[in-house]
């Protein structure tokens, strides 16, 4: 009697949250994931999920900058600026919204190139993301708001307030800083203790991310998840469907990427600019050493915070205390 055949589709959901796939030459994404030659491996299929909302918030899209922006917007006060990270979209801030909506005027953008904005094929380096998000202030009649960000987010936000320090009034920054030389020595191969970042180098790829990535990019969300998220509990099915079908796309998948590809430009032109003088709020988590070392000697009035035990994705782990360190800080 010969063996049962496994269940390739069950053992491709099991390995798709454990394994980082890697290309050697001549083999296939089947015989990767340790499947029968022949099988294709593809994330599980679900219901694309219908676009998120929040409560109180509106969804409104603004042509700037030679593109066009989606955001969501709601609240009343002075205007309050979320620039959400890779891979995410606006949604990631959706706990924290309705809370500081009461205070602020809260405007939570897709960055160029990342949900429902445009994904043009250029214009992904921080200084023009930037400009992308002063222009929406002034197509929405605002002169001066303050502004954060986590992660990719937080990079735009440091390059807007160092362009545009006339339209900051303060600028928080989680979970990364600015691109600096910090980034060029970081290592691809896991340390004790330290695992390796090695999406740096995979998403500075050109095509191979798209055609190995596409239609399966949950395997990615969860997977970084896993890694970075402190709580797991602090993800719902629904924002992990929410952020997969976000980048299932091979334009989504080449538009974050160019994020990261640009980061010798962001390096370089850092170089030029000076030192911020608005107040700054540095909150980290899992990577607290990392944005330390990334800020030194970039703000003349900074002020740190470590949310001990916590993750990567800050907002949606620990809404709570970003609220409470926001809205202390903004004032």
């Amino acid at each position: 009697m010969s063996p049962e055949k496994p269940d390739n589709s069950e053992l491709a959901r099991r390995l798709g949250r454990r394994k980082v796939l890697d290309v050697t030459a001549g083999a296939g994404l089947a015989s990767l994931l340790g499947l029968p030659a022949g099988t294709a491996a593809a994330a599980p299929k679900a219901p694309r999920p219908r676009t998120p909302t929040v409560k109180g918030f509106t969804s409104r899209f603004a042509r700037v900058n030679g593109t066009r922006l989606h955001y969501v917007i709601g609240g009343q006060g002075h205007p309050l600026v979320l620039l959400p990270g890779w891979p995410r979209t606006w949604y990631q801030f959706h706990k924290i919204m309705p809370t500081l909506a009461r205070n602020y005027r809260v405007i939570a953008p897709d960055l160029r190139g990342m949900g429902d904005s445009d994904k043009p094929a250029d214009g992904y380096d921080k200084k023009t993301m930037a400009r992308d998000i002063y222009e929406l202030l002034r197509a929405l009649g605002h002169s001066r708001a303050y502004v954060a960000g986590e992660d990719i987010g937080s990079m735009v936000a440091h390059s807007f307030a160092a362009n545009h320090p006339e339209a900051t009034r303060k600028v928080a920054l989680w979970e990364a800083g600015h691109p600096t030389e910090v980034f060029n020595d970081l290592r691809m191969l896991p340390q004790p203790g330290q695992p390796a970042p090695w999406w740096f180098a995979f998403n500075q790829l050109d095509r191979l991310p798209e055609q190995l990535l596409v239609g399966r990019f949950r395997f990615i969300v969860d997977w970084l998840i896993d890694l970075q998220g402190g709580d797991q509990r602090a993800f719902s099915e629904k924002s992990r469907a929410v952020y997969a079908s976000a980048y299932d796309t091979p334009d989504a998948i080449r538009a974050g990427n160019g994020w990261y590809q640009t980061f010798q430009r962001d390096i370089a032109d850092l170089k030029d600019y000076p030192v911020l003088t608005m107040p700054v709020l540095g909150i980290g988590g899992k990577y607290y050493d990392l944005l330390l070392a990334q800020m030194e000697g970039l703000a003349a009035d900074a002020r740190y915070v470590e949310l001990q035990g916590a993750g990567h994705y800050l907002a949606e782990e620990r809404p709570d205390d970003i609220v409470r360190e926001l809205t202390a800080f903004f004032v």
